[in-house]
């Protein structure tokens, strides 16, 4: 099924090139099909690349889905064209009033910054807010993975010597949760960060659940509320050249950055990297829009009852 996105958005010729169909408002209005209403509060600073990772996901369904892409207010932007974002982006002011079935929020590169400290700190709260009444489910993944789980359950994260960088294997803990079907009882994810959350405070946490850890890289996957709050440490929607990308900037910077683990065949950076985390990356968004598609109400003001 097309997914809906905003006529100037940069990712469509992409898509259309990897046979994603995209379509405009005039035509999903006559398909007379109530599509899934996903809002994506994109906080990376390089937003196109990180639009095409995610719409490719999310428009790998049977199910029409409808993307808004937001960015803070309160920042302004210093990669990404102002001009282009005012076309493409909506600002908290104007979906503050909407509704919508799912809000997926973004990594961003401000790990070492204390949360309160972040220049977006308290217009991102005010989104964790509003989606409480607004938003069936929420998706929250990498630095905003933490955010959430420091927002809403006060679950601090610490730095780590060494930048956690690579591709990661993690267990699943709820093998039959409805988000794995189809999956492994191990997956890969692949990691570029400086901290970690404290996992004890997590497993003491009556009102979270571990879906998946690892014994040495720790939890990976958090739920709540019956999943319609998620939290994930790492990047599903990374493509296989993002971590090689990342190595390269941070090389030519004459940054102390290690070869990424597990990613480039024996360790080589010379090679293309092996890309093992593709399948379950689209097992996990289709599972996750399954779920929304099943279990959001039908009229999406009955949220704020």
């Amino acid at each position: 099924m097309p997914i809906k996105v905003a006529q100037q958005l940069s990712a469509k010729k992409k898509l259309k090139e990897e046979g994603i169909i995209t379509i405009e408002s005039s035509r999903a209005f006559h398909q007379d099909i109530r599509p899934l209403k996903i809002l994506v509060l994109n906080l990376m600073p390089l937003k196109k690349p990180t639009e095409i990772q995610l719409l490719r996901l999310l428009g790998n369904s049977p199910l029409q889905v409808e993307v808004d892409f937001a960015c803070p207010a309160s920042r302004t932007s210093t990669h990404t064209n102002n001009d282009y974002l005012h076309q493409c982006y909506v600002t908290f002011a104007d979906i503050k009033d909407k509704y919508y079935d799912g809000f997926i929020s973004t990594g961003a590169p401000v790990e070492k910054i204390a949360f309160e400290d972040v220049a977006y700190w308290q217009e991102l709260g005010k989104y964790f807010e509003w989606a409480k009444t607004h938003v069936f489910a929420q998706l929250d993944f990498c630095w905003s993975a933490q955010a959430g789980l420091y927002y809403h359950y006060g679950i601090k994260k610490s730095e780590v010597p060494e930048k956690i960088f690579g591709i990661f294997p993690y267990t699943l803990t709820h093998p039959d949760n409805q988000l794995f079907r189809g999956f492994d009882d191990q997956y890969y994810i692949p990691q570029s960060r400086h901290t970690v959350i404290d996992d004890a405070a997590v497993d003491a946490n009556e009102e979270l659940t571990v879906l998946s850890r690892s014994r040495s890289m720790g939890i990976n996957i958090v739920s709540a509320h019956q999943d319609r709050q998620l939290f994930v440490m790492g990047h599903f929607e990374y493509d296989r050249e993002t971590l090689a990308w990342e190595y390269d900037r941070d090389k030519n910077k004459g940054m102390d950055i290690q070869v990424p683990l597990n990613y480039y065949p024996d360790n080589d950076d010379s090679k293309r990297p092996i890309f093992r985390w593709c399948s379950c990356a689209h097992l996990f968004y289709n599972n996750w829009l399954n779920f929304v598609y099943q279990e959001t109400p039908y009229d999406l003001q009955e949220l704020s009852h």
